[in-house]
Protein backbone atom coordinates (compact mmCIF):
# COMPACT_ATOMS: atom_id res chain seq x y z
CA UNK A 1 0.00 0.00 0.00
CA UNK A 2 1.23 3.11 -1.00
CA UNK A 3 1.41 5.76 1.96
CA UNK A 4 1.56 9.49 1.20
CA UNK A 5 1.54 12.62 3.42
CA UNK A 6 -1.36 14.85 1.38
CA UNK A 7 -0.04 18.40 0.67
CA UNK A 8 -1.97 21.36 -0.22
CA UNK A 9 -3.27 22.45 -3.73
CA UNK A 10 -1.21 26.03 -2.95
CA UNK A 11 2.37 24.06 -1.73
CA UNK A 12 1.69 22.26 -5.02
CA UNK A 13 1.91 25.23 -6.94
CA UNK A 14 4.80 26.69 -5.43
CA UNK A 15 7.08 23.82 -5.93
CA UNK A 16 6.01 23.72 -9.74
CA UNK A 17 6.51 27.48 -10.24
CA UNK A 18 10.07 26.81 -8.75
CA UNK A 19 11.15 23.95 -10.81
CA UNK A 20 13.58 24.34 -13.21
CA UNK A 21 13.20 22.91 -16.51
CA UNK A 22 14.51 18.93 -17.49
CA UNK A 23 17.94 20.72 -19.30
CA UNK A 24 18.11 24.40 -18.59
CA UNK A 25 18.67 26.70 -21.15
CA UNK A 26 17.43 24.00 -24.02
CA UNK A 27 14.91 25.56 -26.39
CA UNK A 28 17.63 29.05 -26.02
CA UNK A 29 20.47 27.55 -27.15
CA UNK A 30 22.35 28.29 -30.08
CA UNK A 31 25.00 25.90 -29.73
CA UNK A 32 24.98 22.57 -27.71
CA UNK A 33 27.76 23.65 -25.14
CA UNK A 34 25.13 26.29 -23.95
CA UNK A 35 22.62 23.31 -23.01
CA UNK A 36 22.66 22.89 -19.21
CA UNK A 37 23.92 26.64 -18.51
CA UNK A 38 21.41 28.68 -16.72
CA UNK A 39 21.12 32.57 -17.95
CA UNK A 40 21.85 35.22 -14.96
CA UNK A 41 18.13 35.43 -15.50
CA UNK A 42 17.29 31.92 -14.53
CA UNK A 43 19.76 31.72 -11.90
CA UNK A 44 18.08 35.41 -10.10
CA UNK A 45 14.95 33.49 -10.63
CA UNK A 46 15.59 30.16 -8.63
CA UNK A 47 14.39 28.98 -5.44
CA UNK A 48 17.73 27.45 -4.39
CA UNK A 49 16.29 26.18 -0.55
CA UNK A 50 14.40 23.80 0.33
CA UNK A 51 10.86 24.60 1.42
CA UNK A 52 11.27 25.46 5.35
CA UNK A 53 9.61 22.56 7.71
CA UNK A 54 8.72 25.38 10.08
CA UNK A 55 8.90 25.67 14.08
CA UNK A 56 7.05 23.33 16.15
CA UNK A 57 6.87 23.43 19.73
CA UNK A 58 6.75 20.59 21.69
CA UNK A 59 4.08 21.76 23.97
CA UNK A 60 1.82 21.42 20.59
CA UNK A 61 2.65 17.18 20.16
CA UNK A 62 0.30 15.58 21.30
CA UNK A 63 1.50 11.84 20.39
CA UNK A 64 4.22 10.47 18.48
CA UNK A 65 4.92 7.35 16.80
CA UNK A 66 8.66 6.38 15.43
CA UNK A 67 8.73 3.76 12.61
CA UNK A 68 11.49 2.40 10.11
CA UNK A 69 10.74 1.65 6.72
CA UNK A 70 12.27 -0.03 3.85
CA UNK A 71 11.78 1.01 0.52
CA UNK A 72 12.33 -2.04 -2.09
CA UNK A 73 14.32 -0.67 -5.15
CA UNK A 74 12.63 -3.58 -6.90
CA UNK A 75 9.28 -1.62 -6.88
CA UNK A 76 8.38 -0.07 -10.25
CA UNK A 77 7.04 3.33 -7.54
CA UNK A 78 10.36 3.76 -6.24
CA UNK A 79 12.34 3.69 -9.45
CA UNK A 80 13.10 7.15 -9.13
CA UNK A 81 15.01 6.90 -6.63
CA UNK A 82 17.37 3.85 -7.85
CA UNK A 83 18.24 5.11 -11.51
CA UNK A 84 20.03 6.54 -12.86
CA UNK A 85 22.99 3.53 -12.16
CA UNK A 86 25.23 5.22 -14.22
CA UNK A 87 25.80 9.23 -13.72
CA UNK A 88 24.27 11.46 -16.90
CA UNK A 89 26.03 14.25 -17.61
CA UNK A 90 23.91 15.93 -20.30
CA UNK A 91 21.35 16.09 -17.36
CA UNK A 92 23.11 16.44 -14.74
CA UNK A 93 21.49 13.47 -13.04
CA UNK A 94 22.41 10.97 -10.62
CA UNK A 95 21.21 8.03 -8.14
CA UNK A 96 20.29 9.12 -4.95
CA UNK A 97 23.29 6.64 -3.66
CA UNK A 98 25.41 8.77 -5.68
CA UNK A 99 24.57 11.68 -4.45
CA UNK A 100 25.15 11.36 -0.92
CA UNK A 101 28.23 9.33 -1.46
CA UNK A 102 29.87 12.10 -3.67
CA UNK A 103 28.72 14.50 -1.07
CA UNK A 104 30.50 12.89 1.88
CA UNK A 105 33.19 12.78 -0.29
CA UNK A 106 33.49 16.14 -0.51
CA UNK A 107 32.70 17.41 2.69
CA UNK A 108 29.16 18.92 1.99
CA UNK A 109 27.47 16.13 4.26
CA UNK A 110 29.18 15.25 7.40
CA UNK A 111 26.37 13.92 9.71
CA UNK A 112 27.14 10.30 9.06
CA UNK A 113 26.28 8.04 11.61
CA UNK A 114 26.81 4.05 12.44
CA UNK A 115 22.88 3.06 13.04
CA UNK A 116 19.73 5.06 13.51
CA UNK A 117 20.03 6.21 16.80
CA UNK A 118 23.21 8.59 15.73
CA UNK A 119 25.26 6.87 18.99
CA UNK A 120 28.39 7.08 16.47
CA UNK A 121 29.41 9.37 13.80
CA UNK A 122 31.58 8.32 10.48
CA UNK A 123 34.25 9.80 8.25
CA UNK A 124 34.23 8.94 4.66
CA UNK A 125 37.62 7.25 5.52
CA UNK A 126 35.36 5.37 8.18
CA UNK A 127 33.16 4.06 5.28
CA UNK A 128 35.47 2.50 3.12
CA UNK A 129 36.07 -1.03 4.34
CA UNK A 130 32.09 -1.27 4.15
CA UNK A 131 31.82 0.27 0.57
CA UNK A 132 34.80 -1.45 -1.03
CA UNK A 133 37.17 -4.59 -0.58
CA UNK A 134 40.97 -4.99 -2.40
CA UNK A 135 41.83 -8.43 -3.40
CA UNK A 136 44.99 -9.61 -4.85
CA UNK A 137 44.71 -12.72 -7.09
CA UNK A 138 46.97 -15.78 -6.97
CA UNK A 139 49.92 -14.13 -9.23
CA UNK A 140 49.83 -11.60 -6.71
CA UNK A 141 50.45 -13.67 -3.56
CA UNK A 142 53.22 -15.14 -5.93
CA UNK A 143 54.66 -11.63 -5.92
CA UNK A 144 54.35 -11.40 -2.55
CA UNK A 145 55.48 -14.74 -1.37
CA UNK A 146 58.89 -13.73 -3.50
CA UNK A 147 59.39 -10.75 -1.73
CA UNK A 148 57.89 -8.26 -5.23
CA UNK A 149 56.18 -5.62 -5.13
CA UNK A 150 52.41 -6.43 -6.01
CA UNK A 151 51.88 -5.34 -10.02
CA UNK A 152 48.47 -3.07 -10.09
CA UNK A 153 47.12 -5.59 -12.20
CA UNK A 154 46.67 -8.22 -9.80
CA UNK A 155 45.10 -6.37 -7.16
CA UNK A 156 41.12 -6.12 -8.01
CA UNK A 157 39.04 -3.73 -6.06
CA UNK A 158 35.53 -4.05 -5.59
CA UNK A 159 33.37 -0.43 -4.76
CA UNK A 160 29.71 -0.28 -3.83
CA UNK A 161 28.07 1.23 -6.62
CA UNK A 162 24.63 2.56 -7.36
CA UNK A 163 23.54 -0.48 -9.23
CA UNK A 164 23.93 -2.37 -5.62
CA UNK A 165 22.14 -1.06 -3.74
CA UNK A 166 19.14 -3.13 -3.26
CA UNK A 167 16.60 -1.06 -0.75
CA UNK A 168 16.81 2.28 1.69
CA UNK A 169 15.87 2.09 5.17
CA UNK A 170 14.15 5.22 6.62
CA UNK A 171 13.33 6.72 10.20
CA UNK A 172 10.82 9.00 11.07
CA UNK A 173 8.34 10.20 13.54
CA UNK A 174 4.46 10.16 13.13
CA UNK A 175 3.12 13.20 15.23
CA UNK A 176 -0.04 14.71 16.00
CA UNK A 177 0.23 18.51 16.35
CA UNK A 178 -2.66 19.50 18.31
CA UNK A 179 -1.97 23.39 17.39
CA UNK A 180 -2.89 22.47 13.84
CA UNK A 181 -4.96 19.50 14.64
CA UNK A 182 -3.23 17.60 11.76
CA UNK A 183 -1.08 14.33 11.71
CA UNK A 184 1.90 14.81 10.04
CA UNK A 185 5.45 13.17 9.29
CA UNK A 186 8.65 14.38 9.76
CA UNK A 187 11.70 11.86 8.06
CA UNK A 188 14.82 12.06 10.25
CA UNK A 189 17.30 9.49 8.93
CA UNK A 190 17.96 7.43 5.64
CA UNK A 191 20.25 4.66 5.10
CA UNK A 192 21.35 2.83 1.56
CA UNK A 193 21.21 -1.12 1.99
CA UNK A 194 23.55 -3.77 -0.54
CA UNK A 195 24.70 -7.06 -0.26
CA UNK A 196 28.23 -7.26 2.08
CA UNK A 197 31.02 -5.96 -0.18
CA UNK A 198 32.86 -8.99 0.84
CA UNK A 199 30.63 -11.17 -0.15
CA UNK A 200 28.84 -10.00 -3.08
CA UNK A 201 30.22 -11.44 -5.89
CA UNK A 202 30.76 -14.75 -4.18
CA UNK A 203 29.09 -17.98 -5.60
CA UNK A 204 27.49 -18.21 -1.97
CA UNK A 205 25.69 -14.99 -2.20
CA UNK A 206 21.85 -15.57 -1.87
CA UNK A 207 20.83 -11.77 -1.39
CA UNK A 208 20.24 -12.28 2.27
CA UNK A 209 23.62 -10.63 3.61
CA UNK A 210 22.28 -7.10 3.74
CA UNK A 211 24.33 -4.48 5.62
CA UNK A 212 23.08 -0.88 6.16
CA UNK A 213 25.87 1.06 4.71
CA UNK A 214 25.42 4.08 6.32
CA UNK A 215 22.87 6.02 8.16
CA UNK A 216 22.36 9.80 7.40
CA UNK A 217 20.73 12.86 9.58
CA UNK A 218 18.13 13.81 6.99
CA UNK A 219 17.44 17.39 7.78
CA UNK A 220 21.13 18.28 6.57
CA UNK A 221 20.98 16.55 3.63
CA UNK A 222 18.12 18.22 2.44
CA UNK A 223 20.26 21.09 0.88
CA UNK A 224 21.75 18.70 -1.36
CA UNK A 225 18.44 16.35 -1.84
CA UNK A 226 16.86 19.47 -2.90
CA UNK A 227 19.83 20.67 -5.86
CA UNK A 228 19.67 17.32 -7.09
CA UNK A 229 16.67 16.22 -9.43
CA UNK A 230 15.65 13.31 -10.43
CA UNK A 231 13.06 11.74 -13.39
CA UNK A 232 9.75 12.96 -13.90
CA UNK A 233 7.82 10.22 -15.73
CA UNK A 234 4.78 12.65 -16.18
CA UNK A 235 6.73 15.32 -17.07
CA UNK A 236 9.91 15.45 -17.89
CA UNK A 237 10.36 19.17 -17.94
CA UNK A 238 9.94 19.60 -14.77
CA UNK A 239 12.17 17.00 -12.69
CA UNK A 240 11.40 16.50 -9.18
CA UNK A 241 14.17 17.04 -6.39
CA UNK A 242 14.72 14.01 -4.33
CA UNK A 243 14.02 16.24 -1.34
CA UNK A 244 10.53 16.71 -2.91
CA UNK A 245 10.05 12.72 -3.37
CA UNK A 246 11.03 11.67 0.23
CA UNK A 247 9.02 14.87 1.98
CA UNK A 248 5.76 14.55 0.53
CA UNK A 249 6.41 10.22 0.35
CA UNK A 250 6.14 9.90 -3.46
CA UNK A 251 7.04 6.01 -2.80
CA UNK A 252 6.46 2.92 -1.50
CA UNK A 253 7.39 1.56 1.77
CA UNK A 254 7.11 -1.23 4.42
CA UNK A 255 6.98 -0.79 7.92
CA UNK A 256 9.99 -3.34 9.68
CA UNK A 257 10.08 -1.69 13.09
CA UNK A 258 8.47 0.60 15.56
CA UNK A 259 9.18 2.09 18.87
CA UNK A 260 8.77 0.11 21.79
CA UNK A 261 8.19 -1.66 24.82
CA UNK A 262 10.92 -4.21 23.71
CA UNK A 263 13.47 -2.36 22.95
CA UNK A 264 12.29 -1.48 19.53
CA UNK A 265 12.32 -5.23 18.14
CA UNK A 266 12.29 -5.33 14.73
CA UNK A 267 8.78 -7.33 13.12
CA UNK A 268 11.47 -10.20 12.13
CA UNK A 269 12.28 -11.05 15.67
CA UNK A 270 9.00 -11.71 16.61
CA UNK A 271 7.11 -13.02 13.63
CA UNK A 272 10.00 -15.28 12.45
CA UNK A 273 10.28 -17.08 9.12
CA UNK A 274 6.75 -15.89 7.89
CA UNK A 275 7.59 -12.72 5.28
CA UNK A 276 3.03 -12.71 4.86
CA UNK A 277 2.60 -11.90 8.23
CA UNK A 278 5.51 -9.73 8.44
CA UNK A 279 4.04 -7.60 5.41
CA UNK A 280 0.49 -7.95 7.64
CA UNK A 281 2.20 -6.70 11.01
CA UNK A 282 4.03 -3.70 9.24
CA UNK A 283 0.42 -2.60 7.82
CA UNK A 284 -0.94 -3.33 11.41
CA UNK A 285 0.89 -0.46 12.22
CA UNK A 286 0.06 1.77 9.83
CA UNK A 287 -2.93 1.21 10.22
CA UNK A 288 -2.53 2.02 14.25
CA UNK A 289 -1.35 5.19 13.50
CA UNK A 290 -3.57 6.07 10.85
CA UNK A 291 -6.80 5.09 13.97
CA UNK A 292 -5.24 7.40 16.17
CA UNK A 293 -6.20 10.51 14.00
CA UNK A 294 -9.31 9.40 13.65
CA UNK A 295 -10.23 8.58 17.39
CA UNK A 296 -9.11 11.89 17.84
CA UNK A 297 -11.93 13.20 16.36
CA UNK A 298 -14.86 10.68 16.72
CA UNK A 299 -14.28 9.85 20.11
Amino acid sequence: MNWRVTIPLSLVFAIWSHVSPGQANLLNAKKPEEIGVKTDRQKEADNDAPMDYGYVDDRDVMWTKTTWEVIDLNERVNFSLYYPIEPIRESNRKSLYDVLVDAIKEGKLEDIYVDSYFTEKREFKDLESTLSKIDTTDMGYEQLNAGEQVSPEYIDKRDITAADIVEYHIKGVWYFDKRQGELKYRLLAIAPVAPDVNFIDSDTDDGSNLVELFWVWYPSARQILHEAKTFNNRNSAAPLSFDTILNTRRFNATVYKEDNVHGDRPIKDYIVENSLFQLLEGERIKEKIRGFEEDIWTN
